[in-house]
């Protein structure tokens, strides 16, 4: 719309009595990361975009470009760590989903949880059971979570990439 690549993030379809209906949405520009509202009345009209994706390999880090192979074809394309959101949580090897818009990429989604080892942590402070209580740890990728006291150095956590929280921890 308007020449940017937009998502449609939420939508809500309203009736009024006597006029026409319309669709009140918010709108994600694919690009800048912005959310602009908009109300289109019924028989509007957008562009569509044609978005392919990809499934793509985690090779390494290059400054502050990644660099993933495709799995079909085993080409590599660099991208800019911005377009990845739970960088941190992200492992050599892991397997993502790259949107691509006329062969250039959009945006990386992680899967929803990677399991992660914990790097260091402070040990657990005996008798700090206030329910809830959590310390913080930094994962094998470099990101930090916080996560509750019986985890130690060397376990494996499961993460939500999402919201960049501890879920569970994986025997």
């Amino acid at each position: 719309m308007d020449g940017e690549l937009l998502v449609i993030t939420e939508f809500q379809h309203v009736k009024m009595g006597r006029g026409g209906a319309f669709v009140r949405t918010k709108l994600k520009n694919l690009k800048s990361g912005r959310v602009l509202e908009r109300t289109f009345r019924s028989g509007e009209k957008v562009e569509d975009a044609r978005v392919e994706r990809r499934e793509m390999q985690y090779l390494y880090q290059e400054g502050d470009h990644l660099v993933f192979m495709d799995n079909q074809t085993f080409d590599q394309i660099s991208i800019d760590e911005e377009l990845i959101p739970g960088r941190l949580f992200l492992k050599e090897g892991e397997i993502v989903d790259v949107l691509t818009h006329e062969d250039e990429p959009i945006e990386v989604e992680l899967p929803n949880f990677v399991t992660l080892e914990v790097a260091t942590t402070e040990p657990g402070i005996r008798g700090d059971t206030v329910s809830g209580a959590t310390k913080r740890a930094v994962l094998e990728t470099g990101g930090a979570v916080q996560v509750p006291l019986f985890i130690e150095e060397g376990a494996i956590v499961r993460i939500d990439t999402r919201t960049g929280e501890y879920m569970e921890r994986i025997k």
